[in-house]
């Protein structure tokens, strides 16, 4: 079985100790293969944070793991720092590519740097980055999950989240999906959910998933969300592409908390090649 952990806006500077500690509990008993951190990696993008925040995925031990900046990654009160050297210290810490890439015989990762320094929230997605993840996706082996990893979600259930979509997500989504994608992994609005975009957008090209992750460790928490994790389950002998797609949510229990499953998703995405 092939696992994939996705850890979202952990907010380093904000983490809650216990909280840590039972992901901590979490990962050493599930054993995934791959980590995805999908951005807001820190509060303040100050080095203390992003230092603690390299030290704690080290410490997970997962072999493989993709990372990616949010705009709290950037920082917001020192001026020279945003503009002259917004990544510095992201790089630093998780360098040395701000779209990485990562593939194994099973999957196909791809990084979509979204945060602009010009903008305090709002991500933007550019007609050279859709492009070219939509020419990686064509070349995923046969049998690859292709899954693309952005910051602010492509797709938003609320009216009130409108405001934090990206920008650009139309036109992403339709190449991507008419390029092959699987997934679409997010964060950036601390509100875990899945859902199936073929059926939210006329005329996709084919089925693709829009996966977003709460918060995974910071105090900042939405009141009808709590902290929260996404485990990706892949099977190879279950069928081409058939994931699980398991919400594990942090229950306090006195000074033991631990995560558990909440909601299990099945993702079963589309074969063309």
């Amino acid at each position: 079985m092939n696992k994939l952990l996705q850890i979202s806006d952990p907010h380093f500077g904000t983490v809650q100790p216990p909280v840590l500690q039972a992901l901590e509990v979490l990962v050493r008993e599930q054993r995934p293969d791959v980590l995805v951190l999908s951005g807001d990696i820190t509060q303040r993008a100050t080095v203390a944070q992003f230092s603690e925040a390299k030290a704690f995925c080290g410490r997970l031990g997962i072999p493989q793991m993709l990372a990616l900046p949010g705009n709290h990654d950037i920082s917001l009160f020192n001026p020279w720092q945003r503009f002259v050297q917004p990544y510095a210290r992201y790089l630093q810490a998780f360098g040395p590519e701000l779209e990485p890439v990562l593939q194994t015989p099973w999957l196909q990762l791809t990084g979509v740097n979204t945060t602009r320094h010009w903008r305090h929230k709002n991500g933007e997605v550019s007609a050279r980055q859709v492009d070219r993840v939509a020419m990686r996706l064509r070349q995923a082996a046969a049998g690859q999950l292709r899954v693309v990893v952005v910051h602010q979600p492509v797709y938003v259930l609320r009216a009130g989240d409108e405001h934090n979509r990206l920008r650009g997500w139309e036109p992403a989504v339709r190449a991507w999906a008419a390029a092959g994608a699987d997934i679409v992994m997010g964060g950036h609005i601390h509100l875990p959910y899945v859902c199936e975009l073929a059926s939210l957008v006329p005329g996709l090209a084919r089925r693709l998933w829009c996966v977003q992750a709460g918060t995974a460790l910071s105090s900042r928490v939405r009141r009808e969300a709590p902290n929260s994790v996404n485990l990706l389950l892949h099977d190879p002998a279950a069928g081409p592409g058939l994931c699980l797609l398991e919400r594990w949510d942090y229950r306090a229990a006195g000074d033991a908390g631990r995560f558990e499953v909440a909601h299990t998703s099945e993702l079963l995405p589309e074969r063309s090649s």
